[in-house]
């Protein structure tokens, strides 16, 4: 079996120092809000380029709280609008409705699969007040144009960059290049704790001190609560393991992008197509999706000959129950993505000789 993912195989690779890590915490006697916790924040901010870094207890607090963070700030109010890719996990789209917002979706282009952001413009309203890009399978969903509308707009723009540890754009990280990135440590992330975890970074201090109010019940100082806040903490293992993941994360982005430049020049079949390819400092490849209108077939296919498939996602947001008002929208290209993609594997633990076996049956699937 060619597994998708090996999280046991991961992480024994530094078992040795996971095993320290954890036996520093119990040695402790310290769980929340330490100096593991303190100093992961200080090393995650140096490692994105952004002068302040908050931990909280998953990546959908994040995003949740960068934009009540706003709210609370006064930049935001029940009804704005935010700009969001049609193509994205729901997570996003949660985020904005939880906060009485409304997501505004727009296509993305199907070579890159990111939002198309020469559409943007065709979206906005005087309720428009943030763009919220996603950086999915951790491409860069950002560019020099993005920026300046922006600008022009006076538009916020955060970052979901659950998917792009490590990515970045002309030398800037991803989570940095916005007013407030939102960052996923789900275990089968690029850099990935011992369960859920989550952080947001940004150089926004006052927007970094409402955030880490808002995500201890909403207090600053113990049983004084400024703000009906809510519980979302990282745990003192998490960050301690999350400290020593740090160590290696561009290693292991490095790793992925091998092995994608591998998939590039030998996947040679007419039924399949892969997403244009762009520069390793564009792309971390936390997946590798590829496309084929005969996608469940395929799926079975490889499944038959051992190798593990995921598909990301089946269902697009708008086509979800829980957001049934728009299920009679028409987003086709995010849904020829949903309908097509499939994600084969590709981590720093995928062997030569397997990534070659995963060409050879893509390659003779008829």
């Amino acid at each position: 079996m060619i597994k998708l993912l090996d999280l046991q195989a991961i992480t024994m690779m530094h078992g040795d120092e996971y095993r320290a890590a954890v036996n520093r915490v119990i040695e402790s006697g310290w769980f929340l809000q330490g100096n593991e916790n303190k100093q992961f924040e200080i090393n995650y901010a140096q490692y994105i380029g952004t002068e302040e870094c908050v931990a909280v207890a998953n990546g959908l607090d994040a995003l949740k709280l960068i934009i009540r963070g706003y709210k609370e700030l006064g930049v935001f109010h029940d009804g704005d609008e935010i700009i969001v890719p049609a193509n994205t996990y729901i997570a996003t789209i949660l985020a904005i409705t939880e906060n009485n917002l409304v997501p505004v979706l727009v296509e993305p282009v199907w070579e890159n699969l990111e939002i198309n952001i020469d559409k943007i413009e065709d979206v906005l309203t005087s309720k428009t007040k943030a763009i919220m890009t996603v950086h999915l399978y951790g491409r860069i969903a950002y560019n020099d144009k993005l920026d300046e509308i922006c600008k022009r707009y006076n538009l916020k723009l955060m970052e979901d960059c659950a998917q792009s540890q490590g990515c970045a754009w002309k030398g800037v990280k991803t989570g940095a290049l916005g007013n407030a990135g939102a960052h996923s440590f789900y275990p089968g992330k690029n850099l990935g704790a011992f369960g859920d975890a989550g952080a947001v970074t940004t150089n926004d201090k006052e927007l970094a001190t409402v955030i880490r109010a808002l995500a201890n019940y909403g207090s600053h100082k113990k049983y004084v609560f400024k703000y009906a806040g809510i519980n979302s903490r990282m745990s003192e293992l998490d960050a301690a393991i999350l400290g020593v993941k740090l160590k290696y994360l561009d290693m292991d982005n490095a790793k992925r992008q091998k092995l994608a430049a591998f998939y590039y020049e030998k996947i040679n079949n007419p039924l399949i197509t892969l997403p244009s390819r762009i520069a390793d400092e564009n792309n971390v490849y936390h997946q590798f999706p590829i496309f084929c209108e005969r996608r469940d077939e395929l799926q079975q296919f490889l499944t038959e000959y051992g190798i593990q498939t995921l598909i990301h996602y089946p269902i697009p947001p708008h086509k979800q129950k829980c957001y049934e008002k728009w299920n009679d929208c028409s987003y086709p290209i995010t849904e020829k993505i949903h309908a097509q993609e499939l994600s084969i594997p590709i981590n720093q633990v995928v062997l030569e000789e397997e990534a070659k076996i995963v060409v050879d049956v893509i390659n003779i699937f008829k």
